[in-house]
């Protein structure tokens, strides 16, 4: 009897599939799968055009060449948007020439499919802001053309395998805000690797000189539990335009290198970073963030172009550079933080007036500060450190 049903099941798929001569059996059948394993939630009305007496290829978020799903886009991609829920079905994995999955975000739930990994010639994979859970596949290292992967902001839990760490045409791998532990796989031989977003995990360890590619230009770690120096390892990563390492547990010096690349933001902040600062010439970063570390040694007058610095709530010495009050006082510096520190003076005037745009903050330091002015509220009330602490 089930014999009978598959039979006349496939003469079925067979008669619809001569009638349009559009969209292949396979690819059907692994639609209607896919349309029982999701529903809209309230407020959502995505598979109202998934009449399946009509051309599939017609569908809301299906597209076709030939007779084949080339991208596949679940959901109404509008903003607001309240999205899909329900599980992914393996049967995905029969849309043989698909290269574009995304799913928008929602409350889909579950693990990612297994059988992802047989799409062969997925380009962009992307599953964000849901409830996915589990772990990640190993057998998506195995996709050669996958360029683009990103599962971030769900539940996904367990280690990032090796094998995506392999894969030669990945240029794009979010996988912030999820469970995500264990160490960073080596990215060394993922040549074209230029965004790499981890933040906000669990992943610990130390990171080897070489496990990072040159050719990067984003990367982000910040909010995990990362220990050990990473000098060795950043003075290769040249091609960087935003660094962010905050939040972890990070050692050592920060290379003099690292003021020359062509960053827009460096944020370093609330890690164990040690010894001084002392880039090779002016800086020219937007916003940098050393806060909330062990650095020593005096405030380097290469760090007044910067135009949001924040230096607070470490162990720096000395005068406050007058380059910094002249670009203060020409509202060049929007933001200078350098509370908590050991500084014994600044040469600015008491009258001075700083431009409504820029902040200032001197207090708790080896000084009275010349100026009043408002600072942040974890900042403490009091003005100036004990004297026993300014005798080093």
């Amino acid at each position: 009897m089930d014999d009978v049903v598959a039979f006349c099941t496939l003469l079925f798929v067979c008669f619809l599939h001569s009638v349009r001569g559009i969209l292949d059996p396979n690819d059907f059948l692994a639609l209607q799968s896919i349309r029982k394993s999701l529903h809209d939630v309230p407020g959502s009305n995505f598979f109202s055009s998934w009449d399946f007496t009509a051309d599939p290829c017609n569908f809301a978020g299906v597209f076709c060449a030939d007779d084949k799903v080339i991208a596949l886009n679940l959901g109404d991609p509008r903003a607001g948007s309240p999205g899909l829920t329900g599980k992914l079905d393996p049967s995905i994995s029969k849309l043989s020439a698909l290269a574009d999955f995304t799913v928008v975000p929602g409350r889909i739930y579950g693990p990612l499919p297994q059988s992802l990994s047989q799409l062969k010639n997925l380009r962009f994979l992307g599953v964000s802001r849901n409830f996915i859970s589990g772990e990640i596949p190993a057998g998506l290292g195995q996709l050669r053309n996958l360029r683009t992967i990103d599962l971030s902001y769900n539940q996904l839990s367990g280690a990032i395998p090796p094998s995506i760490g392999k894969m030669p045409q990945l240029t794009n791998l979010f996988l912030c805000h999820n469970r995500l532990s264990g160490s960073v796989p080596s990215f060394a031989s993922a040549y074209s690797l230029t965004h790499l977003e981890l933040k906000h995990n669990i992943l610990s360890g130390s990171l080897a000189q070489d496990s990072l590619p040159a050719s990067l230009q984003y990367l982000s770690l910040s909010w995990n539990r990362f220990t050990g120096p990473v000098d060795g390892l950043l003075t290769r990563l040249n091609r960087l335009n935003f660094l962010d390492l905050s939040l972890n547990q990070f050692t050592g010096p920060i290379p003099a290198q690292i003021f020359t690349f062509p960053l827009t933001n460096l944020q370093l902040e609330r890690n164990q970073f040690s010894g001084p600062i002392q880039p090779f010439n002016e800086v020219m970063i937007q916003t940098v963030d050393l806060s909330y570390n062990r650095l020593s040694g005096e405030v380097s007058p290469m760090l007044a172009n910067v135009q949001n610095l924040y230096l607070n709530n470490n162990g720096f010495t000395g005068q406050v550079p007058g380059s910094f009050v002249e670009r203060l006082l020409a509202a060049g510096i929007q933001i200078l933080y350098l509370q908590h520190n050991f500084l014994t003076g600044i040469a600015i005037s008491p009258t001075a007036e700083i431009p409504v745009s820029s902040t200032l903050c001197l207090q708790y330091n080896c000084m009275v500060p010349p100026v009043q002015t408002a600072c942040p509220f974890n900042a403490g009330r009091r003005k100036i450190r004990p004297p026993q602490q300014c005798n080093r």
